[in-house]
């Protein structure tokens, strides 16, 4: 089960993206995308790819694209399958996701996301099915949700669109019981849009 795929069945937004087995064919997917660009490593078995090195955010030309990709490419020749060039989104970074508990079902969490979550562990939970409260709930009860709020000037972020992704996604775990859990980690979110930039999921 592909879970880019599942997502797009529920209307979870997507980064546009193009998936790449060259150099060339990255150079030409970034020229098509238009920069800046992310590029990412395509693996099954490396879950964790910033720990490793395998993102590149903010590349802003073809220079910069193809250092990005040798350094990888010579890094982890081994553990990928290809690579992911992807638009590069600006705004807050959440996480939305599910968990299925064995005595609770599957239960939702929401949060600071990027490379922090497991650092900060700044996240709320609630059990599957949400409610339109729980979701509102989720969003205001982390302790960063001031700086969504667009405190000090900051970027204001779309509470409606976390909202319908947390909603999308209790739906999604009550409908498919054989997922063990997903993360989308980084929900990349503004004023305008929320897309969930990288995604993992278990069987």
């Amino acid at each position: 089960m592909d879970a880019k795929e599942i997502l797009k069945q529920y209307g979870i937004p997507l980064p546009v993206m193009k998936t790449v087995k060259t150099k060339q064919d990255a150079v030409d997917a970034a020229k098509a995308i238009g920069y800046p660009v992310v590029l990412k490593i395509h693996s099954s078995t490396i879950l964790h790819k910033t720990d490793v090195g395998g993102v590149k955010l903010g590349i802003e030309n073809e220079y910069q694209l193809r250092e990005a990709y040798e350094a990888m490419e010579k890094r982890l020749k081994n553990g990928i399958d290809g690579f992911l060039v992807q638009k590069m989104y600006e705004g807050h970074y959440v996480i939305a996701g599910m968990k299925r508990d064995r005595q609770f079902g599957p239960v939702v969490a929401f949060g600071l996301g990027g490379i922090f979550v497991e650092i900060m562990k700044d996240v709320s939970l609630r059990i599957a099915p949400l409610t339109g409260k729980d979701a509102d709930e989720m969003i205001k009860e982390i302790k960063t949700y001031p700086v969504l709020a667009g405190a000090r000037g900051g970027i204001k972020a779309d509470l409606a669109l976390l909202k319908d992704i947390l909603m999308k996604v209790s739906r999604l775990s009550v409908e498919h019981p054989e997922i063990k859990e997903l993360d989308l980690n980084p929900v990349v979110v503004n004023a305008k849009e929320a897309v969930a930039v990288d995604v993992r999921m278990i069987e």
